[in-house]
C-alpha cells in the first residue's frame, strides 16, 4: 500500500487537529480545577466530549494513512464541521477574525488534502476493476 502525498497531507492535518482538541481538552481540566467555570456538570461534559472528538480525530488519522475509505470520510465531515466554527468564529456576537482564519486555514488544507485522497483513492479503485476485467477476458 502506497501513501501519496494528498493521503500524507491530510493525515498531518488530522493528526494535529487531534493534538490540538486534546490540548484543547487539558485547557478545559485546567479552568475546572481553578473554579473558572459557572457549571460544573456542563464542563464535565464539554471536557468528556473534547476528549471523544479527539480520539475521533485521531481515528480519522490512523484510517486515512491506512487509505481507509471511512476516514476519509470522517475527516471531511471534521473539516466541515471546522470550517462552521471558523464561521462562527469570525462573524458572532464576539467575533475575532483572526481566531476564525486560524481555524479556517488548516480546516481548508484538511478538506482539500482529504477530497485529493478521496479522488486518488477511487482512480486506484478503478484501475483495479479494469485490470480485473481485463484478466477476466
Amino acid at each position: 500500500m502506497r501513501t501519496r502525498g494528498a493521503t500524507r497531507a491530510a493525515t498531518v492535518v488530522l493528526a494535529l487537529e487531534a493534538i490540538g482538541t486534546v490540548a484543547l481538552a487539558a485547557w478545559q481540566v485546567v479552568a475546572l480545577t481553578s473554579g473558572d467555570t459557572d457549571s460544573v456538570v456542563s464542563a464535565v461534559a464539554l471536557i468528556v466530549l473534547t476528549i471523544v472528538g479527539a480520539a475521533a480525530l485521531a481515528a480519522f488519522a490512523a484510517a486515512t494513512w491506512r487509505e481507509v475509505s471511512w476516514g476519509r470520510s470522517g475527516g471531511i465531515v471534521a473539516q466541515l464541521l471546522i470550517l462552521a466554527i471558523a464561521l462562527g468564529a469570525t462573524t458572532g456576537a464576539y467575533a475575532h477574525p483572526l481566531i476564525g482564519a486560524a481555524l479556517a486555514v488548516p480546516g481548508v488544507v484538511g478538506l482539500a488534502a482529504l477530497i485529493l485522497a478521496v479522488r486518488r483513492a477511487a482512480k486506484a479503485r478503478a484501475d483495479e476493476e479494469d485490470a480485473r476485467d481485463a484478466d477476466r477476458r
